[in-house]
């Protein structure tokens, strides 16, 4: 299969690697050439730079009907329009992820069946732990080989850098929520306590992830 990621993201990072280990073709679109250059560095795929949402970028990678499209930049607005823009284009199937429940409702009626919110679920777990003074330890099954973590920040990791932590191999930190925000993580995130963060990883590396945020003071 052939696979177009808009979004050199840490999620789209994560999902191109997936996907060429599983032996499919993937193209990369970005408008940032130092985020090209430093996934080169990392991933085995073609790249392009270039504004995702119109079409002559899209129709420069684009081969046939069989082409997937899946728009995952940081903006949910970008997503929805570059996905109307590729199926316009002739994508077969198109995928923008959408962070607002909001908007969800947009691709519902903009006929985008197959938007996906992947923060939407671990949202309702945050609330419901919140209300119940729990704490959130969540995973979800992805696949056979991949699962999606949610994990608590403990006290001992307060203000240390995302990229300080000694993290498993293949897992991905994608999204971070704090209080009733949500973002992206980039490298150079800085956690604080009660935080909850959103990890991509191997299934058999769900206990080595938990180990680096039991609640601890060693380092």
């Amino acid at each position: 299969m052939r696979i177009i990621i808009l979004g050199a993201s840490r999620f789209g990072r994560a999902i191109a690697e997936q996907l060429i280990d599983a032996e499919h073709e993937v193209i990369v679109i970005d408008k940032s050439r130092d985020r090209l250059e430093r996934l080169a560095d990392q991933l085995d795929c073609g790249m392009l730079e270039g504004d995702g949402t119109m079409p002559t970028t899209l129709r420069e990678v684009f081969r046939d009907e069989n082409d997937v499209f899946v728009a995952v930049t940081n903006a949910s607005e970008d997503n929805i329009l570059a996905a109307l823009v590729a199926r316009s284009v002739g994508y077969g199937r198109v995928i923008p992820q959408i962070v607002s429940s909001e908007l969800m409702k947009v691709c519902t009626e903009l006929e985008l069946n197959d938007a996906i919110n992947p923060h939407a679920t671990v949202a309702a777990d945050v609330a419901e732990a919140m209300q119940d003074r729990a704490e959130i330890d969540h995973d979800t099954s992805l696949s056979n080989q991949l699962a999606i973590k949610c994990v608590h920040v403990p006290a001992c990791l307060d203000g240390r850098p995302l990229q300080k932590l000694d993290l498993p191999e293949n897992c991905q930190a994608v999204a971070l929520i704090r209080d009733a925000d949500e973002s992206f993580v980039e490298d150079d995130t800085e956690l604080a306590e009660d935080d909850q963060v959103l990890f991509v990883l191997e299934r058999d590396k769900i206990d080595a992830l938990a180990d680096v945020f039991r609640t601890s003071d060693s380092d």
